[in-house]
């Protein structure tokens, strides 16, 4: 099999290279040269034979959706296009439609596994026509995890089903490591807690709350203790937005994913406009201290830290 890649970053990058391990010949272009097996798009359809596969792993947006609309001017019917990214599902029902015109197939699938994805292999979500998912299943065999298909594989529906449920699958993640991050944050809080990454080590065997985050967030804690070494500004893919959004549209209550994701929202505020005015309510009603600025600037007092308003 020889199929077509675009996009040979992170997870581009790693997927090209499980898939040639597993035989499959993978010609790939990017925008960086230096990683690049063709010139141009153009060049990367001309190297396929047909009917041709291509793999799309860009990021979501107007990248993915200019490269959609580029394949469209180049494939020929019966081709196949399938999109990696992390795209907004509803982003693939414009993409089929628009390939549909020109008689060119499209899959949508999400795909899981970040950096690790190389060695372990990419938890895979698929949406589109059975005959499509059949046509490309020797590319899903190769990325997926080893062990039986249902376990990191899986053909969730038509197409958009994919992407939705790796959008479901983040927003997940999201409220999970929030709860890590918590409980870390507790732990690092009390006198008597003498051993915080051990505490989390001994978590990662038998008990109900191991997991590979568990894992990594051991990883992470034996490699830079305290996490003196990055600050906690958090960003977001857009999945989490997506899903609350969805949850919102379904009316499906979702208070652990929503209160992650604006957590992350809060790591990115030096000084929370929202919490000046909750300090400066508390002050006019109940005559409660607030802190001056330059005071919280300078650090604690021998005292308490607190000034008076």
């Amino acid at each position: 099999m020889h199929i077509g890649m675009i996009g040979l970053g992170r997870m581009g990058g790693n997927m090209y290279k499980r898939l040639t391990e597993a035989g499959i010949k993978v010609t790939g272009y990017d925008r960086d040269p230096n990683v690049s097996d063709v010139a141009s798009v153009k060049e990367l359809v001309d190297a396929l034979p047909g009917p041709r596969i291509v793999w799309i792993m860009v990021p979501s947006g107007d990248i993915t959706r200019n490269t959609v609309e580029e394949l469209g001017n180049l494939l020929s019917p019966g081709d196949l296009v399938i999109e990696g990214g992390n795209s907004r599902f509803s982003d693939d029902f414009l993409h089929a439609k628009a390939l549909a015109e020109k008689g060119i197939e499209y899959v949508d699938c999400g795909v899981s596994g970040g950096v690790w994805g190389l060695k372990n292999g990419y938890g895979l979500m698929v949406g589109g026509d059975a005959k499509n998912i059949e046509r490309a299943m020797p590319i899903f065999d190769a990325l997926r995890p080893e062990g039986p298909r249902e376990e990191g594989f899986v053909h969730v529906g038509e197409i958009g089903a994919g992407h939705y449920a790796k959008m479901v699958h983040n927003g997940i993640e999201y409220g999970l490591m929030q709860a890590y991050a918590e409980g870390y944050e507790l732990l690092a809080a009390k006198d008597i807690v003498k051993d915080v990454t051990g505490s989390f080590k001994a978590w990662t065997r038998g008990t109900v709350v191991r997991s590979w985050l568990l894992d990594l967030l051991v990883k992470g804690l034996e490699e830079d203790p305290g996490f003196s070494q990055i600050t906690g500004y958090v960003n977001d893919s857009g999945e989490g937005r997506w899903t609350i959004e969805e949850c919102i549209a379904n009316a499906v209550p979702a208070p652990v994913m929503t209160a992650a994701l604006y957590s992350r929202f809060t790591s990115r505020q030096d000084d929370s406009p929202a919490m000046k005015a909750v300090a400066a309510l508390r002050n006019q009603f109940g005559g409660h201290a607030t802190t001056a600025k330059a005071a919280a600037d300078a650090g604690p007092s021998s005292g308490s830290g607190s000034t008076q308003s």
